[in-house]
């Protein structure tokens, strides 16, 4: 039914209803009436919601998705079917926790803030990596971000926000430097601040940590680079907010989790 696979498409993507409404230009309790099929769509939401998924009229009415296919090569660790059934099991769609979202960044930035090779751009990538490494370990979800393909690699949608937020708690400062000749946004965790963990476990601590280890002392086209060869960065279109179910179709090179053989 077109409510069903519309609404799978929002949650997919990670929209809430409310954001798909005001996009639609329709109220909220419109919108939850079609998803529940108490009304039907009108030729120009239905227009919109095209726009909105880049997907066709008649695919709505099909309800054919254009989500891009995986070429599975030899390194490939997980059967498209096997995802397919063990993805009903575990929430997919981010959950993106703002509070566990400030701990970790003022966590990372007290560890490796001060190396002059983090900037904006390694701080992304980070993030990224502790998301989505995370996610294809334990099937769980770390912060839960939502990330954008952007040309220079994942951008987390809501970072500028959670900073903006932290410099008003007086808990972090940006500064302009360079590192070499680059210019670059660095972020200072005040001095005074106590680092609260309490909305990490200890598995989730470590699992920072080792990434910290393994990627901080990389520099931003080294770790831009890196993030290229992802695939759920290399199936996105440009803007597009990255799928975390991708990580199970990863090359070896970016892969970070044991599999039974086949």
């Amino acid at each position: 039914m077109t409510n069903q696979y519309i609404k799978s498409l929002r949650i997919k993507r990670g929209f809430s209803q409310l954001e798909i409404a005001e996009k639609v230009g329709i109220s909220r309790s419109s919108y939850i009436a079609f998803e529940q099929g108490k009304r039907e769509l009108t030729l120009a939401e239905a227009s919109e919601l095209s726009k909105i998924f880049e997907i066709s009229l008649e695919d709505i009415q099909i309800g054919k998705s254009n989500t891009p296919e995986v070429i599975l090569g030899k390194s490939t660790k997980l059967s498209k079917s096997k995802i397919s059934d063990e993805v009903k099991e575990r929430i997919s769609v981010p959950q993106e926790k703002v509070k566990k979202f400030k701990q970790v960044l003022l966590y990372v930035l007290s560890k490796v803030g001060g190396k002059p090779n983090i900037g904006q751009t390694v701080l992304y990538k980070l993030l990224y990596f502790m998301d989505f490494d995370y996610y294809e370990k334990f099937e769980e979800q770390l912060i839960g971000a939502r990330y954008m393909k952007n040309t220079h690699g994942p951008t987390p949608i809501a970072f500028a926000k959670i900073v903006d937020e932290l410099e008003q708690e007086g808990k972090l400062e940006s500064i302009k430097s360079k590192f070499y000749k680059y210019d670059q946004t660095k972020y200072l965790v005040n001095p005074k601040e106590t680092i609260n963990l309490s909305e990490l476990s200890g598995t989730e601590v470590a699992h920072i940590d080792w990434e910290l280890e393994r990627l901080s002392d990389m520099t931003a086209k080294q770790i831009s680079a890196l993030s290229h060869e992802d695939t759920p960065w290399l199936v996105a279109k440009d803007k597009e907010q990255l799928d975390y179910e991708y990580v199970f179709y990863r090359p070896e090179r970016t892969s970070v989790r044991e599999y039974e053989p086949l």
